[in-house]
């Protein structure tokens, strides 16, 4: 017996993967989020630009700097994490290279975030 599908039905089955709409909603949703956080960043960037060490570690040791800081990252890293995730997958052909990419893209995103959220943690409580 064969299996009737029909079109609607096909695209809620996700495709081989099983998540192709979520991974597309969540680059989107990041994306979206980055506007604003960027602007802040870069904000942030051009008023500390002349800035004395103790004016900007005073500036970057304020609780809401430090929070909207780590939502930067968070955001700004798992975006990227995406983004490079869907470049991998249609670019590299081999499966062993694509699943070994596919992984240090992982831990690259991973231990640069670690990083950034120490240091910003390490500023905020004024370690």
């Amino acid at each position: 017996m064969s299996e009737m599908r029909t079109p609607l039905k096909k695209v809620r089955g996700l495709g081989s993967a099983h998540e192709g709409t979520e991974h597309f909603w969540r680059q989107r949703l990041t994306a979206v989020a980055n506007v604003p956080l960027m602007l802040f960043f870069i904000g942030l960037v051009i008023y500390l630009h002349r800035a004395s060490y103790a004016e900007t570690r005073a500036a970057l040791s304020h609780p809401l700097t430090g929070l909207v800081l780590l939502m930067v990252i968070i955001s700004g890293l798992y975006h990227m994490r995406l983004g490079m995730q869907v470049i991998i997958e249609d670019y590299v052909t081999s499966e062993g290279k694509k699943i070994a990419c596919l992984m240090l893209n992982t831990f690259f995103t991973l231990v640069v975030g670690v990083a950034c959220v120490f240091a910003i943690i390490k500023l905020s409580f004024g370690g």
